[in-house]
């Protein structure tokens, strides 16, 4: 199912080398196909989001100020690349992989302006999940994850878990925020603390849904990793460097006499005499996860997915976005999770994965019923009951 003849568009961050982003992509895709819906992810693929994956990256930057960061953060980007060239190849290739195999449809056209919309012949468009209307990520914020393009044939704009990354974004995109925003037609957003600055300009009614790979099972999840040579490890993933989680892996290695395996996001909290893995695509670091003994990172993806996959984990607590990381844990019932400003909790304490799956299955079908509930047209007629009460833990 998919492809040029699909009713639903989904607008996400397909594009980004980013595992979050892509895995996000694929469990949204997935559940839409599982559902019977004809659905595909667009082609949207512009400068401003895939430039800084390029071997001279680029990103456009307002004002001297800026242009000055850009030209020194484009220097450093392209050394750092020359430096680890082989490992910047194969991580972009393991991407790739991942992203032709499941995010996209053979023969579809690629986009890189909001005039490519024109073509789409979509019914429905599902803007997100992710941080799509985070001006940082974006260069501002963006006509194309707001559904405020001209199409064909389009009917209907959803956002499903839009993010900003926290709980709002800087006054001055209030007023582009309110005139974009009037484009959606039905609107849900992935941090609870995010609805009232929403319900500030949006008329509607705002809600808060799951991250959209809690959608997918984990005999799902299993069929798309790769499993690891390694065996017996504790596996670190670091999306900013934290001098407390480092000590913190350091010192249950010793405990446990495991290794550590590190995978960064970028060249994030190298260098700390981990054994790393710079060349980790989406298929990897599922694989990682799974097969660890011990998870520990501030990453909200691999939080999720060591619910998924019912492992010993602890989050430690990021700088700007421990409210993503706070949410899920707390829907999960597994608050106790979380260490902060180098509070030391038992990463053996026992759960109750039994109790932390029925969350699960109940957060699905509260979120699953907003998309159907919300594409009901797009249903095809298989006599198929409309509900989102699938969570396939086997």
């Amino acid at each position: 199912m998919g492809g040029k003849n699909a009713d639903v568009g989904i607008v996400t961050f397909h594009c980004s080398n980013n595992y979050g982003a892509m895995l996000q992509a694929y469990g949204l895709k997935r559940f839409l196909l599982d559902h019977n819906i004809e659905a595909e992810i667009v082609r949207y693929e512009p400068p401003y989001m895939t430039g800084r994956h390029w071997w001279i990256p680029y990103a456009p930057i307002q004002g001297l100020k800026g242009r000055i960061w850009g030209l020194f953060h484009l220097w450093n980007g392209f050394w750092s690349h020359m430096q680890v060239r082989e490992d910047f190849s194969r991580q972009r290739a393991n991407m790739n992989r991942f992203r032709r195999e499941y995010l996209l449809e053979k023969g579809q056209r690629k986009m890189v302006s909001v005039l490519g919309f024109r073509r789409m012949s979509c019914r429905y468009y599902i803007v997100g999940s992710d941080q799509i209307w985070n001006p940082a990520i974006t260069c501002g914020l963006r006509k194309a994850y707001f559904g405020a393009f001209a199409a064909k044939r389009k009917e209907k704009v959803i956002a499903y878990a839009a993010s900003f990354g926290g709980a709002s974004i800087p006054p001055r995109y209030d007023k582009r925020f309110s005139q974009l925003v009037r484009h959606v037609d039905a609107l849900s957003v992935r941090e609870e603390a995010a609805v009232p600055y929403v319900k500030k300009f949006y008329p509607g009614e705002v809600r808060a849904v799951l991250d959209p790979v809690f959608f997918t099972g984990r005999e799902v999840w299993r069929a798309a990793e790769k499993i690891p040579r390694q065996k017996g490890y504790i596996f670190v993933y670091v999306t900013e460097p934290n001098r407390n989680m480092e000590d913190y892996a350091k010192k249950l290695s010793s405990e446990k006499h495991l290794p550590v395996i590190e995978v960064c996001a970028g060249l994030q909290g190298r260098d700390q005499g981990f054994q790393t893995d710079v060349t980790a695509g989406p298929a990897e670091f599922l694989g990682y996860i799974h097969h660890a003994e011990y998870v520990v990172t501030n990453s909200f993806h691999a939080v999720a997915f060591s619910i998924i996959y019912r492992k010993k984990f602890l989050a430690f607590a990021h700088s700007s976005l421990s409210a993503r990381l706070q949410n899920i844990l707390q829907i999960h019932g597994l608050e106790n999770k979380i260490c902060r400003d180098g509070d030391r909790k038992d990463i053996d304490l026992r759960v109750d994965w039994e109790e932390v799956d029925r969350r699960t299955a109940e957060a699905v079908k509260e979120s699953g019923d907003f998309l159907l509930e919300n594409l009901q047209g797009a249903m095809l007629n298989t006599g198929r009951k409309t509900t989102a009460g699938r969570w396939g833990q086997q």
